[in-house]
């Protein structure tokens, strides 16, 4: 029997699931540590295809570093692509928050922008790593930072069939209420680390399986 994706299920399933969350993960937080809105900046881009932890034991170097924005500005890509080699596709994450930060000080002034529109043309930034700056950087959420947990629990909790992340986003959008969007994706991501991981595991005796019983 294939599972009910109405909208209506969707949304019972959802109010369940977080209600469950809550209780498990009453203040959910981002794991990258920085001391600024553009090292937020930076280590979002560092952590794509690379775990938090391994950002976090390669960005204390790197801010003490680099201290300033100008100093990403002036900074010598080979020697920057050597500072943050254990992040993986250090080439690549060199030459985007390199000219990040060109673009952040000449059209920005300095200052990270505050708006979706603006935030993605900041090279290295989609839309998943602006929802996750914007929000932690502003307060400002315009929609669910859909990662890797979140995207595999999506779709393992029923809320969603769809395979890629702006349209996994979107169902999301329609069954989480707003206030509660920017807090969604921790609470997923804490959950998919502390209980339901990637790897193989008995997903009976997790939580959410427990709590949509019947569902």
């Amino acid at each position: 029997m294939t599972p009910d994706h109405s909208l209506a299920l969707r949304k019972k399933r959802a109010q369940k699931i977080f209600r469950t969350l809550d209780r498990l993960f009453p203040n959910p937080k981002i794991a990258l540590t920085f001391g600024n809105n553009w090292e937020l900046l930076v280590a979002v881009e560092l952590s794509a295809q690379c775990t938090d932890k391994k950002v976090n034991e390669v960005t204390p170097a790197l801010f003490r570093k680099y201290r300033t924005l100008d100093a990403y500005v002036r900074a010598k890509p080979r020697e920057f692509e050597k500072d943050i080699h254990a992040c993986g596709f250090y080439r690549a994450k060199t030459r985007n928050i390199l000219a990040a930060a060109k673009v952040v000080k000449n059209r920005f002034k300095g200052r990270l922008p505050k708006t979706m529109a603006e935030m993605i043309t900041i090279p290295g930034v989609g839309r998943k790593s602006a929802n996750v700056i914007l929000g932690n950087a502003y307060g400002v959420v315009e929609g669910i930072a859909v990662d890797t947990h979140v995207k595999r629990l999506a779709g393992t909790l029923g809320l969603s069939r769809e395979r890629t992340p702006e349209k996994i986003e979107r169902d999301l959008m329609e069954i989480i209420p707003k206030k509660d969007w920017f807090k969604a994706t921790y609470q997923l991501i804490d959950y998919g680390r502390t209980y339901c991981p990637a790897r193989p595991h008995r997903h009976e005796l997790c939580p959410l399986t427990k709590a949509l019983r019947g569902l």
